[in-house]
């Protein structure tokens, strides 16, 4: 198995772990749920860079900004009627989309983490 093979099977079983994480629809396609969601990680990301670069951004357009991306990502995932604490981190060294790790570590989820127990909501592969 080649390094694209590999790649693709990891995304396929990180997107059957947000079906089930998510309770979504089994018909969903778990690659093409996960291409959805990097895509809102993406903006996620390019967002807190450019807080880090321009710090003088208006709170207001902070809020409408990060309400924005979580509304995209809800629509998605529907992460907020199943009281998942999904948030976006500010901080541009690591991923946007993160879960709590306390929810992470009571619920048992299998999802990938980073070094502080968060789940990465939209990893590279």
């Amino acid at each position: 198995m080649n390094k694209k093979q590999q790649q693709v099977i990891d995304i396929q079983r990180h997107g059957e772990n947000l079906k089930v994480m998510f309770n979504l629809d089994k018909e969903i396609d778990p690659y093409t749920l996960c291409v959805r969601v990097h895509r809102i990680e993406v903006k996620a990301h390019r967002f807190a860079e450019r807080l880090c670069n321009e710090p003088d951004v208006p709170e207001e357009e902070q809020d409408r900004e990060s309400e924005k991306i979580l509304k995209s990502l809800d629509k998605i995932l529907n992460f907020r009627a199943q009281g998942v604490p999904v948030f976006i981190n500010y901080d541009p060294r690591g991923y946007a989309l993160k879960i709590k790790d306390k929810y992470v570590r009571e619920h048992g989820l299998t999802i990938y983490q980073d070094w502080g127990g968060y789940g990465i909501i939209a990893p590279e592969f």
